[in-house]
This record gives structure tokens, C-alpha cells and sequence, in this order.
């Protein structure tokens, strides 16, 4: 097991190092200039000069990789070029925000998922199937921009039972685990939670229907088990399968929570990802891209390291 978990952190490495090259390389493949931020398009030579030399933006583009990178593993993602502030604390600040959404999302979508799955693979063929493959298709296929919008309008504008944007009266710095600040949380998590929940459906739902079809499943029968016996032997073996999805769901809300993030006026990397963008503020989208592609290595780890805990046969093979 040492040796496994040794070797997955050793393959991890690579791995993190391309990682800093695509997030250092893909903001200077963009079109525009990144001193449009601050500087005016009739801004004199020499003063474009001095703030590209302030920057480093003057150097090779090697070079500034390899500062960058150096400054990166030291802590330091610069400084925003808009609002001067460290980007660090900026990041790190909408991390926190966008993990607990994508944490509440992805419990409710896993959870829900797998009480789904597990019913329809159980009643393959029944009225109980149907609905959830319905609903599976549903969730994987609908805009997550597009439920935003329609679960703000009827539960916000028309019912006004829940809040329609931020995280909060007095903003995220304030935030508590109490219904005052909950119920900003509701409705963007409610929108993230319907792709992994279908997901996680479909995946539960074709694996429980083939385990029951397996012959150990029938001996298990054979020698007089209930169900409940049964169903915890099922469910060990379609664990880490159903793990390593959930785990790439929860990268996958990190990153791709921009949308409903913007819709929701949610103080997230998404929300920090789409001003960067507009902003044309290098350092801050490349410290919040780094970010979210580390954690998403991390979690992958994670999930390696997880699965033959569950099913130490993966060990061996």
C-alpha cells in the first residue's frame, strides 16, 4: 500500500508541473494586452515601457515562467493588476467561498444520485427506472446558466422565498452556518448539484443493474443473505467506481462553476475568474487557474489513494 500511494505521488508530479505550464501559457495565448487594464490606449511609450519592466512582462516568455513559477511555489501569485491587491489572498478568499458551494452541491447531487441509482438498478425496467433515467438525462443535459435563471425567477422574483444573489447582507467575510446565510446558498447549490446527480445516477444505476446479474450475487442469495447483506456486498464493489466519478464531479463544479457563479453574484473562483477576464488581469487569472487545476490534481490523489482502501484488489493490478 506504501508503495502504491509512493507512486501515485510520483506520478502526480509531472503532472503538477504541466499543469503551471498550461495555466502560465494559455493567458498569454489570449488575445489583448494585459496593460490595457491600467494603462490607456494613448498611454506614451515610455510609460508602457516602465510598467511592462514593473510587471515583467519585458523579459522572455521562459523567463518569466520560470520566476513565475518560482514566486508560485514560494506562495506568491503576484499582485493584481487592477486592483493591486495580492493575488493570493484574493484567491484563496474565493476558494474558500466556491468550496463550500461545490461541497454542498456535490452532497446533495452524490447522495441524491446514488439513493436514485441504486432504486432504478434494483427495479431495472419499472416506472421507479424510468423516472430516474428521466431525470438523469435531464440533469446532465440542462444549462446550468439557464436553471439559475429560471429557479431565481420563480423562487426569488415570484415567490420571494429565497434570496436572488450574494452570499450574504453583510458578504461572504460575515458568513454562518445559520439559515440567514444558508438560504443564499440554496439556489446556486440547488443549480450545480442537477449534472453530478444525474451523473452519478446513470453510473449507479448500470452498475448495480450489473452486479445483480453477477454470479456471486446469486450464491450470495443461494446461501440465505437478505438483501441487506447483499446490497452492503454490491455496494463495496461499485464503491470505488462511483468514488473515482464523484471525485472528478467535484474538480469539475471547482472549475466550471463560473456561470452559475456569475449568475448568482456568488463571490467564488468563478465569479473571480469571469472579472479576471474581462479585467484582462493576467496574475489574477493565472493564480486562480493554478489554483483550480491543483486542487483538481489534489483531489484526484486523493481519490487514488481512496479506492484501493475500499478495494484493495486495485493495489494489485
Amino acid at each position: 500500500m506504501i508503495f502504491y500511494i509512493l507512486k501515485r505521488l510520483l506520478y502526480a508530479v509531472p503532472i503538477a508541473l504541466g499543469v503551471t505550464l498550461v495555466a502560465f501559457m494559455l493567458v498569454h495565448l489570449a488575445p489583448g494586452d494585459a496593460l490595457n487594464a491600467i494603462a490607456p490606449a494613448d498611454a506614451p511609450a515610455d510609460v508602457i515601457e516602465a510598467l511592462k519592466a514593473a510587471y515583467g512582462l519585458d523579459r522572455p516568455l521562459p523567463v518569466q515562467y520560470g520566476l513565475w513559477l518560482w514566486r508560485a511555489v514560494q506562495g506568491d501569485l503576484g499582485t493584481s493588476i487592477a486592483s493591486g491587491r495580492a493575488v493570493a489572498g484574493e484567491v484563496l478568499g474565493a476558494v474558500s467561498n466556491t468550496l463550500m458551494l461545490a461541497g454542498v452541491a456535490s452532497l446533495v447531487g452524490v447522495l441524491v444520485g446514488c439513493v436514485l441509482g441504486a432504486l432504478a438498478g434494483y427495479k431495472s425496467g419499472s416506472a421507479i427506472d424510468r423516472l430516474a433515467t428521466v431525470l438523469s438525462v435531464v440533469g446532465v443535459s440542462i444549462p446550468h446558466y439557464w436553471l439559475g435563471l429560471v429557479l431565481t425567477i420563480v423562487f426569488s422574483i415570484t415567490l420571494g422565498w429565497l434570496p436572488a444573489m450574494g452570499a450574504g447582507s453583510d458578504g461572504s467575510a460575515a458568513w454562518a452556518w445559520d439559515w440567514q446565510h444558508l438560504q443564499y446558498l440554496v439556489l446556486p447549490a440547488a443549480t450545480m448539484s442537477v449534472i453530478p446527480m444525474g451523473i452519478i445516477t446513470r453510473t449507479v444505476r448500470a452498475l448495480v443493474a450489473e452486479m445483480l446479474n453477477k454470479e456471486f450475487v446469486v450464491a450470495l442469495r443461494a446461501r440465505g443473505l437478505g438483501e441487506g447483506a447483499v446490497f452492503r456486498h454490491i455496494a463495496k464493489n461499485v464503491a470505488p467506481t462511483v468514488l473515482a466519478v464523484a471525485g472528478l464531479q467535484v474538480g469539475y463544479l471547482m472549475g466550471g462553476s463560473i456561470l452559475v457563479e456569475t449568475v448568482f453574484s456568488w463571490p467564488g473562483t468563478g465569479f473571480l475568474l469571469n472579472t479576471a477576464i474581462f479585467q484582462r488581469d493576467l496574475p489574477l487569472l493565472q493564480g486562480t487557474i493554478l489554483i483550480l487545476c491543483m486542487f483538481f490534481v489534489a483531489l484526484n490523489l486523493v481519490v487514488d489513494i481512496l479506492q484501493p482502501l475500499i478495494d484493495p484488489r486495485m493495489v494489485r493490478a
